[in-house]
């Protein structure tokens, strides 16, 4: 293989966390230089490193504004026409969520990559070198070249659209429920086992400020906490029971919210489809999606929030987001 290119930004997260004096618990304070100095194999790979030390927090505390600015710096990188992919440190906790929006926005045949680690580097066993490690040969590998925005832990190649953190400590908590992994790295090199799944239109990067809220539905839920929602976000995304049900007391509520604003119907299970027109009763998916919910598909309610924030944050008017819902879960 040719000498390739990689560009390195780092987020802070558990990948990145050192032992705080003062707490005695662990921060992140590692720099992406230090970062990458604790894996050594990377000095024999012939693979160049370009080197971002761009947050250090945790990844429960990224924002929007932080994977828009993020976003914006790896375009810039990828402008230059020297690299071949891009990885991502960050913490684990919002993975996957970063994975799947910055895969709303990425139009470039580079792929991104995004690893982290589930065992802080004081810890015996840490996990943080070998993901790093493995996602620099995966960004670098022409293999995923137009793959978009994958996550590279345990060696796993996941897509963007079917990864789901399921565990929370294991250091295989990284899984794809739905399809399992698209490949793996072996002695050193990208092994693909199944097709990455095609990717949509690249989106607009968000023009408006935008709160979309995540509603989930409970056993015995009277519907009163969805009410306080009204007046106070652009969209919803409701993680309903099973293929799409909610209780009969939140039906009234929910059709009061989705003549407002765009209310997405998802399921709070996380692995299969919403579905269309099986059940009739009162809070059914059929019911719900008659009265104006939009049908969020296989998309875990997560995602379902990201997709809606991000077209609410663009402009999108209400016929726009369903024929964009409607495209992703087609």
């Amino acid at each position: 293989m040719a000498r390739r290119t990689v560009a390195v930004f780092s987020l802070g997260g558990t990948i990145a966390m050192t032992t705080d004096a003062d707490t005695g618990g662990v921060v992140p304070a590692l720099s992406a230089q230090e970062l990458l100095a604790a894996v050594p194999s990377l000095s024999s790979s012939g693979i160049t490193l370009k080197v971002h030390d761009f947050r250090r927090v945790p990844g429960a505390s990224l924002t929007f504004d932080d994977l828009t600015a993020l976003f914006e710096a790896i375009d810039t990188e990828l402008d230059r026409g020297d690299v071949d992919g891009v990885v991502i440190t960050q913490g684990t906790d919002t993975i996957e969520e970063t994975a799947f929006l910055l895969g709303l926005y990425h139009h470039r045949a580079q792929p991104i990559v995004v690893t982290g680690a589930m065992r802080n580097p004081t810890l015996p066993g840490a996990d943080g070198p070998a993901n790093i490690y493995a996602a620099v040969l995966a960004a670098a590998d022409p293999c995923l070249r137009g793959a978009g925005c994958v996550v590279v832990l345990g060696d796993e190649i996941h897509a963007a659209r079917a990864v789901r953190k399921s565990h929370t400590t294991s250091p295989a908590a990284f899984t794809s429920p739905a399809c399992g992994p698209v490949g793996r790295i072996t002695e050193g090199r990208v092994h693909l086992a199944a097709n990455v799944p095609p990717r949509a239109s690249a989106m607009k990067l968000p023009a408006r400020e935008a709160r979309v809220g995540l509603y989930t539905v409970t056993l015995g839920d009277d519907g009163v906490l969805l009410d306080l929602w009204d007046g106070r976000c652009d969209g919803l995304v409701v993680a309903a029971f099973g293929v799409g049900h909610v209780p009969e007391r939140l039906v009234e509520g929910l059709t009061k919210l989705a003549s407002r604003v765009p209310v997405v119907l998802a399921s709070r299970i996380g692995n299969g489809p919403v579905l269309s027109a099986t059940y009739s009763f009162p809070g059914s998916e059929k019911d719900l999606l008659d009265r104006g919910l939009i049908c969020g598909g296989d998309l875990s309610p997560y995602q379902a929030r990201l997709l809606l924030h991000a077209l609410i944050a663009q402009g999108a008017d209400q016929a726009t987001i369903r024929e964009a819902f409607a495209a992703a879960i087609s």
